[in-house]
């Protein structure tokens, strides 16, 4: 039997990957932030802090893991939705803090809040509840834009 051969075609590693949109173009459901026992008081019961997911899904800041006392080793559970992660210290948790005090976040917890590598988010404590939460800077934008208006120029629009 003689034949032509025709080639196999298989796609690049690029090309099986979906585009990411830019983050201004992603639009995220409104969060709903976790529920407390008390509403903390600005600036005293909750710290703050902005760090970027790494290429493997962590996020560090070491005044916001300081002030909750997370040390390598503590075991951690993790939830997620709507652009917003809620980490809460479990002995019985599935994911352990490094050494280096980071917090890792699963894949599947990312792709679920639309977290990339290099993305920012807003970090923050609540000591008393023993609670971190990261949230998507595009949930922030929509939050503020929910409360706050943003001021117009004076003069206009130009």
């Amino acid at each position: 039997m003689t034949g032509t051969l025709i080639a196999p075609v298989i796609p690049s590693s690029a090309a099986a990957r979906p585009a990411r949109a830019p983050a201004a173009a992603r639009t995220m459901p409104l969060a709903v932030p976790p529920a407390l026992s008390r509403p903390p008081a600005l600036g005293r019961d909750v710290v703050y802090g902005l760090a970027r997911v790494d290429r493997s899904g962590r996020v560090a800041d070491r005044a916001v893991t300081g002030a909750l006392g997370w040390r390598g080793g503590d075991r951690l559970t993790l939830t997620a939705e709507a652009g917003v992660v809620v980490i809460r210290r479990d002995p019985s948790g599935l994911v352990t803090v490094p050494p280096r005090s980071c917090v890792p976040i699963p894949a599947a917890l990312r792709h679920r809040c639309g977290l990339f590598p290099g993305d920012p988010v807003l970090l923050t404590a609540v000591p008393a509840e023993d609670t971190m939460t990261a949230y998507s800077l595009a949930v922030v934008d929509q939050a503020l834009a929910a409360l706050i208006p943003f001021p117009a120029r004076e003069g206009g629009d130009r």
